[in-house]
């Protein structure tokens, strides 16, 4: 390793470091923001950064009450796309 990377890599270790005891993550938290998406010939509920489906359903408005029920439960938002893709609403469960 080079004098470069050490210096580099003793600087972000110290940035952490200081930001850690400020109380502040350098790691980005996973969320438990819900999306309801097209799937198929139906909807489905996935939460935020995941590839796997939470659930099915056939129509829009049950993955909306589905996912409203684990916002919730975890104070996170819903997300409801368009069958096209794009956001069309959002809802906020979180306590700010």
């Amino acid at each position: 390793m080079s004098k470069q990377n050490k210096l580099a890599d003793a600087i972000q270790k110290l940035i952490e470091a200081i930001l850690s005891a400020l109380g502040h993550s350098t790691k980005k938290k996973r969320t438990w923001h819900q999306h309801v998406v097209p799937n198929d010939d139906g909807w489905a509920v996935r939460r935020e950064g995941n590839k796997r489906i939470t659930s099915k359903h056939r129509k829009q408005s049950t993955a909306i009450r589905k996912a409203k029920t684990l916002a919730k439960r975890y104070k996170a938002d819903v997300i409801i796309h368009r069958e096209s893709g794009g956001i069309r609403d959002r809802i906020s469960y979180r306590e700010d």
